[in-house]
């Protein structure tokens, strides 16, 4: 039988790690390879989609052909569209006339399993195997939300860029995926082949003699996902500025996230202009990678971004970060998902703003606390390595990671004093509890 591949992908970072999964043999032989663009802006309509990417010719050769996934199901978003059960049926068959597909299995490669449009398309193909692949570093906390049994038992594997070498991602692991790395080669192999295309880097100014390369300052555009406003972002990019400025950098370059308004940028420019350091905006929708092969920059600053870690385990760059004491403080749900990342980041990245912090001494089993707190229901074997790590570390400076209340409600080291430690497991005070929890809410409901 004939086997048809259609990957998912919605960001150059995305389809660079497919190609280099596809160049390094991590991904079986098939007959024909689909690739399908999806836009997830919030006005997909009139901002550039990944087609249009600079470098995406070069990564679109390793694929027979490209389907853009909002068409498809246009004029729905692809963020949230998802088919009725019933319709499932109709769907499959209209897309296998559509793509040509005839008879032939079909395997999925996607990225953020849990949300459309991944999870929809794995409904729409219902006896397809399915390969996930991480776009950064969310792979090593828990899956976000209890997926249904049906998708989450076709998973093969994770496929992910070892961007924390030692540690294994957590995604999925309540259904015994196993994880896969992405050779480190061929992921420097397709970044090297995109920064060597036509130059983004034309609008820098040319290196003064005798200069150091210049520091890289990156953005994320942190406001959309309502970790912090807008004002509170310009002041995170002339955070960096002075930090740059302090660690003795000169020349810096500042990379806004491609979504991110004009305006993002210039309080930094006006901190640079303050402190006579020289500042360009990069505003090309290029990769950070692509910045590290071209610029060879001599330190890299963000806030949690995946760049940071790929700076440093890819390329040997130094980095710093900035602002993640803060949004460790306020992230909230507790189970937001970029808890994970913004961890790893504030545990491994030294602070540009502070004394220089050791390494955790047991990053494995931090990550599985802090993974186990945010999906207790989806982790529950976890609970014990949890109650282990929390007992041995747990201090001043590793409860930034954990919310005493949400350790007390999980009964779990750290969470209440040490001499109530008992009331946690007392199945008399917690049914005493459950009782005053309901009187309270009808209380609540009458009022």
């Amino acid at each position: 039988m004939n086997v048809t591949q259609v990957f998912l992908a919605s960001t150059l970072y995305g389809t660079a790690t497919l190609a280099a999964a596809l160049d390094s043999g991590c991904l079986p032989p098939a007959g024909r390879r689909v690739l399908l663009t999806s836009n997830h802006s919030p006005a997909p309509e009139v901002t550039r989609g990944l087609d249009a990417a600079p470098g995406f010719a070069a990564l679109r050769t390793r694929f027979d052909e490209v389907i853009d996934w909002n068409a498809v199901v246009a004029p729905q978003h692809p963020g949230v569209w998802a088919p009725r059960p019933e319709d499932v049926p109709l769907w499959e068959r209209q897309l296998r006339r559509l793509w040509g597909l005839g008879g032939d299995r079909i395997e999925l490669v996607v990225e953020s399993l849990q949300v459309p449009p991944a999870q929809s398309l794995c409904r729409l193909f219902p006896g397809a195997a399915i390969d996930v692949y991480a776009d950064g570093l969310m792979s090593y906390g828990p899956t976000r939300f209890r997926l249904d049994p049906q998708i989450g038992m076709r998973v093969r594997r994770v496929l992910h860029v070892d961007l924390v070498p030692g540690l294994e991602p957590l995604l999925l692991t309540e259904f015994g995926v196993r994880a896969e790395a992405v050779p480190a080669p061929a992921v420097l192999k397709v970044f090297a082949e995109l920064a060597d295309l036509a130059d983004p880097l034309g609008r820098l100014p040319a290196p003064r003699a005798g200069d150091e390369p210049p520091a890289l300052l990156l953005g994320q555009y942190l406001s959309v996902l309502e970790l912090m406003s807008p004002d509170e972002e310009e002041e995170l990019h002339a955070a960096m500025v002075r930090g740059a400025h302090e660690w003795g950098h000169r020349d810096l370059v500042f990379k806004p996230h491609p979504n991110a308004p004009a305006a993002y940028a210039r309080r930094a420019a006006a901190e640079a202009d303050r402190l006579g350091v020289r500042l360009t905006v990069l505003d090309a929708p290029v990769p950070a990678e692509t910045l590290y092969r071209r610029l060879r920059p001599a330190l890299v600053v963000g806030c949690f971004s995946t760049g940071l870690l790929t700076a440093r385990a890819l390329y040997g760059i130094p980095v710093a970060r900035t602002g993640t004491g803060a949004l460790l403080e306020r992230l909230a749900p507790y189970q937001n998902s970029n808890r994970i990342p913004l961890t790893l980041v504030d545990a491994l990245v030294p602070d540009l703003d502070g004394p220089p912090q050791d390494p955790p001494a047991d990053l494995a089993g931090l990550v599985a606390a802090v993974g186990f707190t945010m999906q207790p229901r989806i982790l529950p074997d976890r609970r014990a390595a949890a109650e282990a790590y929390l007992a041995r570390h747990l201090d001043p400076y590793t409860r930034r990671y954990f919310g005493r209340r949400r350790l007390a409600a999980l009964g779990l080291p750290g969470g209440i004093p040490r001499r109530l430690a008992f009331l946690p497991r007392n199945r008399a005070v917690r049914r005493a509890a459950h009782r005053l929890r309901r009187r309270l809410g009808r209380l609540g409901a009458r009022s």
